[in-house]
């Protein structure tokens, strides 16, 4: 299972973090993503990054502000999340696919977090 750590509650034009890890097993050949969903709207993806970490891919929304990294050793992927906007409040979920990761048709997913962006 995928946990997902991190959110919050921070102002406009602030920074987060959110990290992903395995309760078991390891991330390793996996390519990892992050999907989020705010309230009364459909799901949207956010970032990917590929097994080991050479390609990564954005939604347009995020690019420039966001970015997904991951760690191989401690078996984590981050979202680095800066200048955020009031429009960035969401559930985050930590996702897996063993293709690349550009949309929501995802088939595994984890626990989300939530972030809130205040104006």
């Amino acid at each position: 299972q995928l946990q997902a750590s991190g959110g919050g509650l921070v102002q406009s034009g602030g920074s987060l973090r959110l990290s992903c890890k395995p309760s078991e097993g390891t991330l390793h050949y996996w390519y990892m993503g992050w999907i989020r969903q705010a309230p009364g709207k459909e799901r949207e993806f956010v970032a990917g990054v590929s097994w080991p970490g050479t390609r990564k891919n954005y939604a347009k929304s995020v690019k420039g502000r966001f970015t997904i990294s991951r760690d191989n050793i401690e078996n984590t992927v981050d979202l680095q999340m800066n200048s955020l906007k009031p429009e960035d409040t969401a559930i985050y979920y930590c996702v897996a696919d063993r293709t690349e990761i550009a949309s929501t048709r995802v088939p595994f997913w984890g626990q989300g977090t939530q972030v809130t962006v205040s104006s």
